[in-house]
C-alpha cells in the first residue's frame, strides 16, 4: 500500500527495499541453520546428555544420602563399628543370599 503522503525519493526507497531482503536474508538463513538436521539432532543429543547428567546428579545425590544414613547407623561418631547393629545386618543379608540360591537351584533342577 503506497502512502500519499510518502516523500522519500525513489533512492531512499531502494535503500530500504535493500536492507529488509538483507534482513529477510539472514532470517531465512537462521530458520535454515535451526531446522538443519544437523542442527537438530545436536539439539537432541545436548538435551540428552542434561537430561542424563540431571538424572545422575539426582541418583548420586539420593545414594550418598542412603550411604551416609547407613553408615550412621553401622558406626558410632568415634568410627568404631557398632556390631550390635552390623551383625543382624549380616546375618538377614546372608540369609536372603541363601534363600536366594535355593530358589535358583531348585528352578535349574
Amino acid at each position: 500500500m503506497a502512502d500519499s503522503s510518502d516523500t522519500r525519493t525513489p533512492a531512499q526507497i531502494e535503500a530500504d527495499i535493500r536492507r529488509r531482503r538483507e534482513v529477510l536474508a539472514e532470517t531465512l538463513d537462521e530458520i535454515g541453520a535451526r531446522v538443519h538436521p544437523k542442527t537438530i539432532v545436536g539439539d537432541a543429543r545436548a538435551k540428552m546428555v542434561s537430561h542424563i547428567d540431571h538424572t545422575l546428579g539426582r541418583a548420586y545425590v539420593g545414594v550418598n544420602r542412603v550411604v551416609s544414613d547407613v553408615k550412621e547407623q553401622l558406626v558410632s561418631e568415634d568410627g568404631a563399628p557398632r556390631f550390635e547393629r552390623i551383625v543382624p545386618v549380616a546375618l538377614v543379608a546372608v540369609g536372603v543370599v541363601g534363600l536366594l540360591a535355593l530358589g535358583s537351584r531348585r528352578r535349574r533342577g
